[in-house]
């Protein structure tokens, strides 16, 4: 077979796939932040592109504090400006690109799932069908440790939110989230009277902190927790 015929073969076995952007890498810099799963990025011809987190789930801005933790932590990883790498794997039918975002070669959805400020998105994961186990095992060790979203006796996924559904049990989430918080980290929900625990056991960076402080996170005294 001659090369004319070798690249018409292989162009047809390409023009097979559901889409070529599901297995290259698209340089992309950071505009803005929406929510704990949507983005605004600026692709290589300067053009304003809105992306949504593949094969996770983030908490709705009006699931307080949840929401606005994801939120923040997104900001966190993705500063305006920064370089990213995109997966691109469709398009929803609000026309945004659905996908995976990395930094220095480490998926930002995973982390967030890890974090436990999203979680997987089950009905969607073929998205990320290569990975799918490490998404699984990633949201299974952040509810068991209690992370972000999962901190809470009743959590309600983004998708029953959307739709106006309620917890199966009880008819309020709002009262238990607030009396389990300790008052000494009024910006994120630490649970009162838990563990000991170290600023690597938790996801939040630079949060407010006053006394007494009981696990410790404000070390220098400044009113600043974990900012390492």
């Amino acid at each position: 077979m001659n090369k004319a015929s070798i690249l018409a073969a292989s162009l047809l076995l390409l023009s097979g796939l559901p889409t070529i952007a599901q297995t290259s890498l698209l340089k992309m810099t950071v505009v803005s932040i929406g929510d704990g799963d949507t983005l605004r990025v600026r692709n290589q011809q300067g053009q304003p592109v809105t992306i949504r987190l593949a094969c996770v789930d983030a908490p709705e801005l009006k699931q307080n504090p949840w929401g606005q933790q994801s939120k923040s932590r997104l900001q966190q990883l993705l500063p305006v400006g920064q370089s990213v790498q995109v997966r691109s794997i469709e398009r929803d039918r609000y026309k945004r690109i659905v996908a995976e975002i990395f930094v220095n070669n480490r998926s930002v959805n995973l982390t967030m799932v890890q974090e436990g400020q999203a979680v997987v998105y089950r009905q969607y994961l073929q998205g990320c069908d290569r990975t799918k186990d490490q998404f699984l095992q990633a949201e299974a060790n952040a509810k068991g440790k209690k992370l972000g979203f999962w901190n809470q006796s009743q959590p309600m996924m983004p998708w029953d939110f959307r739709r106006g559904q309620k917890p199966t049990q009880g008819t309020n989430t709002r009262s238990p989230q607030v009396q389990q918080c300790d008052l000494s980290y009024p910006d994120i929900c630490i649970p009162l009277n838990s563990a000991d625990l170290n600023c690597r056991d938790i996801p939040y960076r630079r949060f407010k902190v006053v006394p007494p402080d009981p696990h410790g996170f404000d070390r220098d005294g400044d009113g600043v927790g974990c900012e390492r």
